[in-house]
């Protein structure tokens, strides 16, 4: 290895030369497994949609790291999966492996001394036994139920040794039978959220107008015969920047908003004490609760409103704002 002392610009220059290089075999790699969607590809979805249970994935050493990987993807685009490491599955973890399961065993040799030595254990539990694997000529992939081809022309390793372009291209074709899986099952958005509750993507779409409504919980409400000054009372006592206006039925009529009342002081303020309907804006936006608050943060940024009434029945039940929506962290 050269002493850190001696880098020299040069050297340096040629280092981003050989980093692109990399990206260059590894893109190649991954674009020509293209080929291995296939009959077999075809062959291993129908085998896992039809098994209705889970995935297991195994692996050593690297493979493994993508077994684990891939595990997640899985389960988290709609195929139940989990890693077992083919050492441990040697002494005791095979148990968690039954008849209906499928294995999916990840080794770029198709030599991997653990899982061979599995193989007679997993025929007799009744499991079938899926080989990603870069070898189509290897054991592994002799004795597999079918065998998805994940070899690479070349490693990007200058020295053809460090796993580089075989770990990305087997990780890629991975996760293109993930989504063809969650493809045909119908996996929507909703349901991702449902896997990802903790997360940015599972607020957005979990999270309805009702749970934001809980956040300031007021339903600032006048008639049509309240004066300016009352609604405005009503707005402050609230803290919000508008009141909902309803008719003699209770339902939403209209709304006046903080800035409504701020352009007409500044032609005078003469109406302080006449009836909210003459200035009003008439049957406003409105949102019922069960509505995703995704949507709601849209209609706000859409209309260029701060507030948004909550209406169920065509009642007004609650009011919501723009910071409501950023404290329940929707963005």
């Amino acid at each position: 290895m050269n002493d850190i002392n001696e880098i020299t610009e040069d050297k340096l220059d040629k280092s981003l030369v050989e980093a692109r290089n990399v990206l260059d075999i590894e893109a190649d790699s991954v674009l020509n497994l293209k080929k291995s969607i296939n009959d077999n590809f075809r062959d291993v979805i129908n085998v896992i949609i039809k098994s209705n249970d889970r995935v297991v994935f195994m692996g050593v050493g690297k493979s493994g790291l993508i077994a684990k990987k891939l595990a997640a993807t899985f389960s988290s685009t709609g195929t139940p999966a989990f890693f077992v490491h083919a050492g441990e599955a040697l002494h005791g973890d095979l148990g968690m492996i039954m008849e209906a399961d499928v294995i999916l065993a990840i080794s770029n040799s198709g030599e991997t001394e653990e899982l061979l030595k599995l193989i007679p254990s997993i025929r007799r539990i009744g499991a079938r036994m899926i080989a990603l694997t870069g070898d189509k000529s290897s054991t592994l992939a002799e004795y597999a139920d079918i065998c998805i081809f994940a070899g690479v022309e070349e490693e990007a390793c200058p020295h053809g040794l460090a796993p580089t372009a075989s770990t990305t291209a087997t990780m890629a074709l991975g996760d293109a039978l993930a989504l063809a899986l969650s493809h045909i099952k119908g996996f929507t958005s909703e349901d991702f959220a449902l896997y990802h509750p903790g997360g940015a993507l599972g607020r957005k779409l979990l999270t309805v107008v009702k749970d934001v409504m809980e956040i300031r919980n007021e339903n600032p409400v006048v008639t049509l015969e309240t004066t300016v000054k009352e609604a405005l009372l009503k707005m402050t006592e609230s803290k919000m920047g508008s009141t909902s206006i309803i008719d003699e039925n209770g339902e939403l009529s209209g709304i006046i908003t903080d800035g409504d009342i701020r352009r007409l002081l500044e032609k005078d303020n003469n109406f302080i004490n006449e009836k909210v309907k003459k200035f009003m804006t008439e049957n406003p936006i409105a949102i019922k609760p069960d509505v995703l608050a995704a949507k709601a943060l849209k209609i706000m940024e859409d209309k260029e409103i701060n507030d948004l009434v909550v209406v169920k029945d065509s009642k007004p039940v609650g009011m919501i704002n723009f910071q409501d929506l950023l404290r329940a962290r929707v963005l």
